[in-house]
């Protein structure tokens, strides 16, 4: 299956997605600007989850293309050792550790890689405590409360945290929402993109945040209810919106790549951009970016509302009726 990340270095011209959004960049009073021996241009990272290839590939990142220099993944921790040194090997990071809190005071960013999202928030919790800015990879948390008791105890502890789908933290995304802001009225969307319902790694979770957060950023998080329809293992789901738009996401199971298409007046047309990803893309730049300064590429409340989505429709593919998509606030 082509990569997300090869997919959006291939789609710059021509990707296409859907989403409006609460995403202005979020600044706060910060615990973590003040630690001893902090500098904005030398940082230590660290990473807990090796079992996903992204781990290799932040290594590659910092430590072999050294695309931000002065920021190095110093150490990891892996599901299993084979999993750690593989990422170590391939990743040219210098450090394992057998338990994440080994990394405690010798790291100054965490970046939090798990394939299953059920074990994101506990093993951020004691950095972000701490101090350390965190990015927690997709999806960012399991269950919306969880998420809102963690994301309330970051802003207590002054300490900037995020977590995106890298399709919807992309230029190429950015450029389609401009567009869509002078598209003028619309209504049917739909939207195709690979995902598994059954996946072992969140069913739903694990590949659908990178249809639902693009969704979510382009059109609004106002979703109020989400219904999944089945057959054998072919699969759709509804996104209904509170003023009566309707949103179709289709499963795909047999290709890859995105694809975003809108009823207009005019006729269906399909979204798609018209300007070059950046390199590095967007998405690492915006997380380097929050590490430095402790500015959040997206609020606590668009974080939610991707999670609060999926769960909703998590609850549809064992029901297949509508489910009403969980509060944020």
């Amino acid at each position: 299956m082509e990569s997300r990340r090869s997919f959006l270095k291939k789609t710059g011209k021509s990707t296409l997605f859907s989403t409006m959004v609460l995403s202005s960049s979020v600044s706060f009073p910060l615990g973590f600007l003040s630690r001893p021996g902090r500098r904005d241009d030398q940082m230590r990272i660290g990473i807990i989850g090796a079992e996903n290839s992204h781990t290799i590939g932040y290594g590659k990142l910092f430590n072999i293309d050294h695309k931000f220099p002065g920021f190095q993944v110093k150490y990891v921790w892996g599901e299993t050792e084979e999993f750690a040194k593989n990422a170590m090997e391939k990743g040219a990071i210098p450090n394992m550790v057998s338990d994440p809190m080994e990394m405690m005071g010798k790291i100054d960013a965490l970046i939090v890689d798990h394939r299953h999202a059920k074990y994101h928030l506990e093993a951020a919790t004691p950095f972000v405590k701490a101090g350390i800015p965190t990015f927690i990879d997709k999806p960012f948390c399991y269950r919306v409360s969880e998420g809102k008791e963690f994301l309330a105890m970051a802003r207590k502890s002054g300490t900037p945290v995020t977590s995106y789908s890298s399709i919807r933290q992309s230029d190429a995304a950015f450029d389609i929402k401009k567009q869509l802001e002078s598209l003028g009225e619309f209504n049917h969307v739909v939207s195709l993109g690979p995902a598994d319902i059954e996946s072992k790694y969140g069913g739903i979770f694990f590949y659908g945040v990178h249809l639902v957060d693009p969704i979510l950023f382009w059109f609004g998080e106002n979703v109020s209810r989400v219904r999944i329809s089945k057959n054998g293992k072919n699969a759709t789901a509804s996104l209904g919106y509170d003023d009566g738009k309707m949103v179709t996401l289709i499963f795909k199971n047999i290709s890859s790549g995105w694809d975003t298409f809108v009823e207009t007046k005019e006729g269906v047309i399909r979204l798609s951009s018209n300007v070059e990803e950046s390199d590095p893309p967007k998405h690492y730049v915006d997380m380097v970016e929050m590490f430095r300064t402790g500015k959040e590429p997206r609020n606590h409340q668009s974080i939610l509302a991707s999670v609060a989505v999926l769960e909703a429709l998590e609850k549809s593919v064992i029901s297949e009726e509508w489910e009403d998509v969980p509060g944020i606030d």
